[in-house]
């Protein structure tokens, strides 16, 4: 479920690459993953520790996002601001770290942020924006092979698409898929958990 997008494409070409206009996918993409088992994929954390996903009980909210970035002199791929979904990982944490006690409240019982980054990349931006949960790092990419998570490719590197899933001891319950604004979407969520 992988695209590609290399650096001459057009703002145009991406923004249908990425979407799925072009392929026919669009949201599609996520539609076979409500309903379906979490794989059994041990995932390295920010703290040093490691967790199965299959094996938490009660709901657990994962989002994946592209990358956050790691400090000023980190040069983004080019073109990167102008792809559609790819600029917003840190403001999209934020907001799951601004509403962390609030999705507590309403029974969830983790909330982990995951990408194909280095747990190291992703171990600084965690304490930078001082998340009171940790990232995942799914950098062999078992699990999102396993799940056929929808994936972009900037420049030779593989990226998530911006997914949010709801999972609900080993299965998942609800997907998020396409995720628009970053900044807002954990309060989509709050919303979805406080009626269902």
């Amino acid at each position: 479920m992988k695209e590609r997008i290399n650096k001459h494409n057009s703002v145009q070409n991406k923004t249908a690459f990425i979407t799925g206009a072009t392929s026919g996918i669009g949201e599609a993409t996520a539609d076979h993953l409500t309903n379906k088992p979490v794989p059994s994929v041990t995932l390295n954390t920010t703290d040093r520790a490691t967790v199965d996903l299959s094996n938490i009980t009660g709901r657990v909210v994962v989002y994946c996002f592209p990358k956050m970035g790691r400090s000023a002199d980190e040069k983004d791929p080019d073109g990167w601001s102008q792809i559609p979904g790819a600029y917003g990982c840190t403001q999209e944490s934020c907001s799951f770290r601004d509403h962390y006690q609030e999705l507590r409240d309403l029974g969830v019982n983790e909330v982990f942020g995951l990408s194909l980054q280095s747990i190291n990349h992703q171990r600084e931006a965690r304490d930078r924006v001082q998340l009171p949960f940790e990232l995942l790092s799914d950098v062999d990419h078992e699990f999102t092979n396993q799940l056929q998570l929808p994936t972009f490719e900037v420049e030779g590197e593989t990226y998530h698409k911006r997914l949010t899933m709801v999972l609900a001891d080993g299965t998942i319950e609800h997907v998020f898929y396409p995720v628009f604004p970053p900044d807002e979407h954990a309060n989509e969520v709050v919303e979805w958990l406080t009626k269902y």
